[in-house]
């Protein structure tokens, strides 16, 4: 059984489309960082810290937070025979560079950009990608 999976992803959001011997499933994985950018947890008094402390802290969490993120994206794409990355923005070379520090790269078909789509259009445009 080959499996295809191609995937949209920008940092709020990861659509993935799964292709298993002509069968699709769609799974879409939210990031949750809407609540991590409302909320940092950083105090900001005056007192507390320097500016640049506490924007170092904070990239910090933003970053360890998109590490959660691409790790459980990787967890629903690992087993894939080929992998098309497509997105907007950082989020698709970001997921690549992941991908690579885990031996996966050779998976990776294509990495293509692309504005918002929904999950009908991200369905649409992995089946024409894989199946033709």
């Amino acid at each position: 059984m080959k499996k295809e999976v191609g995937l949209w992803i920008d940092h709020r959001q990861a659509v993935i489309v799964t292709f298993v011997d002509r069968v699709e499933e769609i799974k879409r994985i939210v990031s949750g960082i809407e609540k991590y950018v409302a909320h940092p947890g950083i105090t900001h008094r005056a007192h507390d810290d320097t500016t640049e402390v506490r924007r170092d802290r904070q990239d910090r969490r933003f970053d360890d937070y998109l590490s959660k993120y691409y790790a459980e994206v990787i967890a629903w794409i690992r087993d894939a025979d080929s992998i098309l990355i497509i997105g907007p923005g950082e989020a698709k070379g970001e997921l690549q560079k992941q991908l690579e520090g885990q031996a996966l790269n050779d998976r990776i078909v294509s990495v293509e950009t692309s504005d918002r789509m929904t999950e009908g259009q991200v369905a649409a445009k992995v089946r024409e990608y894989f199946q033709g």
